[in-house]
């Protein structure tokens, strides 16, 4: 009888143990499939201001304060923009000073927790940028998309896609570029985005399911005079964009891609965004598998995930050895696989998604190169 009880304890406790680890992996992969829309990544640390001064902020002594370029500046309530370090300015040994361009809304002061975002405009394109565009809704197979379309002269159009993190806001950052040189631009809000249905699930497929969002945009840009498509997308947009051009119908129509931080390993930046919340290393394979069992998503090593790998049309690539969320090593391989299609162009001291903060100077002209042969 004792056996019989010691056995049932066993069994009880290991059910137990195997529910809780069920359970961890679970919340663990909530770091990628619950990122919300409009929130930093666990990835980027809170910053503390200091001080502010005439067109000067002090934060934070850390790696993320000290990068190179220009980023918005986020907080509960304020926004705003941040430009280089400023070495030579009066500081302690815990801060950092950068030129602070212009506070967007709500204020700042001392002791205010922010976090740098790629995001540096807010509101639409009217307000943040002075543009005219219209407000369109854009039929999807969940329900209505809402998008920003900005008109142009050319019929081809940019259809742009933001990734984890950001929302459509990211994409004003190329927008006066575009416009200038006369370019339609497609700002879509995809599934889970403000305004925009979500997920049956409630969770973010990190492009595989996301990408029909992105179809369904292209379908709308082709009713409506576009000849050729540029897809320009951000972190899992970039996936979306490699999937649209490889399994849309209208696939034809995709003349060039842009790739900013690509995803090209859900796994990986899963593991990522997991490790970033402090996810113990043993939990990281039930994480991969909670998130496979919740969302359906296809094993890395799969014919399907592989597909990723073979574009089809000239392009551009954004990205650097410093993105913690998207390996770089795996953009490199595609390179290096594709060399009479794909361009890499390195961009260093950049989180990810954040390749034109860090030089927008250079981002926009090796864009412009890029374009030029597909207007």
């Amino acid at each position: 009888m004792r056996t019989v009880r010691a056995a049932a304890a066993a069994v009880t406790v290991a059910l137990a143990a195997g529910a809780a680890s069920v359970a961890a992996g679970r919340l663990a992969s909530d770091a990628a499939l619950k990122a919300p829309a409009g929130r930093p990544l666990p990835t980027e640390p809170r910053l503390t201001v200091h001080a502010t001064a005439a067109g000067q902020i002090a934060l934070t002594r850390d790696l993320a304060a000290l990068r190179p370029g220009t980023y918005g500046l986020a907080g509960d309530g304020s926004h705003a923009v941040v430009g280089p370090v400023l070495d030579t300015a009066p500081h302690s040994a815990d801060t950092v000073v950068r030129r602070l361009e212009r506070v967007t809304h709500g204020t700042l002061q001392p002791g205010d927790k922010v976090w740098l975002t790629p995001n540096v405009h807010v509101g639409n394109p009217r307000t943040a940028l002075g543009l005219d565009h219209a407000d369109i809704d854009i039929p999807g197979e969940l329900g209505t998309l809402p998008a920003w379309f900005v008109p142009g002269a050319r019929d081809t159009w940019v259809i742009t896609v933001h990734g984890l993190g950001p929302t459509r806001e990211h994409c004003m950052n190329l927008m006066e570029f575009l416009t200038r040189r006369h370019f339609p631009v497609l700002a879509l809000a995809y599934r889970g985005d403000p305004g925009a249905p979500r997920s049956p699930d409630g969770l973010h497929h990190l492009g595989e399911t996301e990408w029909r969002d992105l179809d369904a945009a292209m379908r709308h840009a082709v009713r409506h005079g576009a000849r050729q498509l540029v897809l320009h997308g951000w972190s899992t947009g970039a996936t979306m964009a490699l999937r649209a051009a490889a399994h849309s119908s209208l696939r034809d129509h995709v003349s060039g891609l842009v790739l900013d931080s690509p995803v090209l390993s859900w796994e990986t930046t899963l593991r990522a965004l997991a490790t970033a919340r402090r996810t113990p290393g043993a939990l990281l394979p039930l994480a991969v598998r909670a998130a496979q069992g919740r969302t359906g998503l296809h094993a890395d090593r799969s014919a399907e995930a592989a597909a990723l790998d073979r574009p089809t049309v000239p392009t551009l690539v954004f990205h650097g050895p410093d993105d913690t969320v998207a390996p770089w090593t795996l953009t490199r391989r595609l390179a290096a696989a594709h060399p009479n299609l794909v361009a890499l162009n390195t961009v260093k001291n950049a989180p990810h998604g954040c390749m034109w903060n860090a030089d927008p100077n250079a981002y926009e002209e090796a864009l412009r190169r890029f374009l030029t042969p597909l207007m």
